[in-house]
């Protein structure tokens, strides 16, 4: 089971976006503090850990995902004593903590890259992949050329400015190009578990692993190297930390649970499974019906049996890379949403907002390498005054929803029909029960191609929960009596074997 930490079989996740969850100091910026203020709020929701996005040293150019010093707080967010601070005051309230790692790349004016960029051979030389000749490309990997007096050409991954780490290649066939096992391959292997080992002695319970599929390059289908490496992480890991939790950016749980990750997403890249059930051209979870359950289930089914009692597959609500939820839905929509999202198994992921739903905003200007993904970065709209208490400040750095009626977290505690109220509800169903929880039996009870509804069962110690959803408009039917104790729904309750337009129900048998 990879060690699986014993907190995770009832564990909640919180994603902190942390440049725009909440500003302390005034400047339009989130910080470390601002989240400490926040964490009895997470708690009160429900959520019994958190995701905090990058918090490194940086230049910003892709949001903190261009890390400058592994090892160091963003000074625009606080100090390393800030984040132990945190990490306590989560621990305090019975949390746990999860940091982003980076592992694939750094900034451009990492030390690592500075000394790598000189043309005399040193410690740091192979720590990037470079090749030969300044007139030698990276093959299918873009290159930075001419930036210093070394000859060659480095890979970098995606933006310009993020130079990729080396973790050698699967088949090199080069002679720049090193084999995953080579002395630097490996240097580069050690420097990393280095700095897992920092924040996990600060106080971190584990890591997100950003681009976890991407580090040695031109891999085989099914990512075998990758796989292999991340096994060596996992033993690091057994030795020294063993109660270090471990979820990945793949998006293959059976690849990545196999190369000794705790959990994965199911995520908007890759199979197209997850978003066809909230952001393909016809979502399962629309009001128009078009949708199918089966371009989620079938790849779905296959992954938990390939991974089960192994590792966790999580369905996030969304993240900072992807549209918000809320587009294209309304309030209830929504409800149904969260009912599907909190009943599954796996650990939940809840980004920053979407228990509220925050829209998307189109039209905003790029910041900090956001493009269209700036939209779902805007800071969080704790009450509807200037600066939505998230700032004092009167220029955000990205800005507000301008919306007459864009959601608050104040004016929905209040209203007890309001989507906050019925997160925190179905989280506290969740709590109850642990036929709900990661490691309850899923098992479908009515799905049929192109049709509505979805109907699941989660079993677990001789309890036996049924999930009906009708996300549609349209009244449906299924074969059996949706019959027992309801536990939470929205829109008209089951009655016989129907379902009302726009429903959903969590049924205690």
């Amino acid at each position: 089971m990879n060690n699986l930490p014993a907190w995770l079989a009832d564990a909640v996740f919180y994603e902190i976006y942390p440049q725009s969850f909440q500003d302390s100091n005034g400047d339009g910026i989130g910080d470390i503090n601002g989240m400490i203020a926040r964490l009895d709020y997470i708690k009160e929701l429900g959520c019994n850990a958190v995701w905090v996005n990058p918090w490194y040293d940086s230049p910003f150019g892709d949001a903190g995902y261009d890390v400058r010093d592994y090892k160091k707080i963003a000074p625009r967010y606080g100090t390393n004593e800030d984040a132990k601070r945190f990490f306590d005051e989560a621990h305090r309230r019975g949390m746990h903590v999860l940091i982003d790692l980076v592992p694939g790349h750094t900034a451009i004016d990492h030390e690592w890259f500075k000394t790598s960029m000189r043309a005399d051979k040193n410690e740091y030389s192979d720590r990037y992949i470079w090749t030969n000749s300044i007139w030698e490309g990276g093959g299918e990997y873009a290159t930075l050329r001419g930036i210093s007096d070394r000859d060659g050409c480095a890979v970098v991954n995606f933006f310009s400015h993020q130079p990729a780490l080396n973790y050698g290649y699967a088949h090199p066939d080069r002679p720049w190009k090193i084999s995953s096992d080579s002395p630097a391959a490996l240097s580069t292997r050690e420097a990393m578990k280095d700095v897992m080992r920092f924040w996990l002695d600060l106080g971190a319970d584990g890591f997100r692993v950003d681009m976890a599929a991407s580090l040695i390059k031109e891999d085989d289908i099914g990512h075998p190297a990758n796989i292999r490496l991340w096994q060596d992480f996992r033993t690091f890991l057994e030795k020294e930390y063993p109660q270090c939790a471990m979820v990945s950016e793949w998006g293959v749980p059976k690849e990545s649970i196999a190369g000794g990750f705790h959990m994965d997403f199911m995520l908007h890249f890759g199979p197209p499974a997850y978003k066809s059930l909230f952001r393909s051209e016809y979502p399962f979870f629309s009001k128009e019906g078009k949708g199918d359950i089966f371009a989620f289930l079938d790849t779905y089914s296959a992954d938990l049996a390939a991974t089960e009692r192994k590792g966790l597959i999580c369905i996030p609500s969304g993240n900072h890379d992807m549209s918000r939820l809320a587009c294209g839905r309304d309030m209830r929509d929504l409800k149904i949403c969260f009912a599907f999202l909190l009943t599954m198994p796996g650990a939940p992921f809840l980004y920053y907002g979407d228990e509220i739903g925050m829209r998307w905003l189109e039209g905003l200007t790029s910041v900090e390498g956001g493009y269209d993904r700036t939209g779902s970065r805007s800071p969080m709209q704790w009450e509807k005054r200037t600066g939505f208490g998230f700032t004092s400040s009167a220029k955000p750095y990205i800005p507000f929803d301008k919306s007459a009626d864009a959601p608050t977290v104040e004016e929905q505690a209040k209203d007890e029909n309001s989507l906050l109220n019925a997160v925190k509800t179905l989280l506290a169903v969740r709590k109850t029960h642990k036929a709900l929880q990661s490691f309850g039996e899923f098992k479908p009870l009515y799905a049929e191609k192109g049709k509505y509804p979805f109907v699941y069962g989660r079993m677990a110690e001789g309890e036996r929960i049924v999930v009906a959803l009708n996300p549609a408009d349209k009244a449906v039917e299924v074969p059996f009596l949706l019959n027992g104790k309801i536990l939470w729904n929205v829109g008209e309750a089951p009655k016989g074997n129907k379902m009302a337009p726009c429903s959903a129900a969590v049924i205690l048998k």
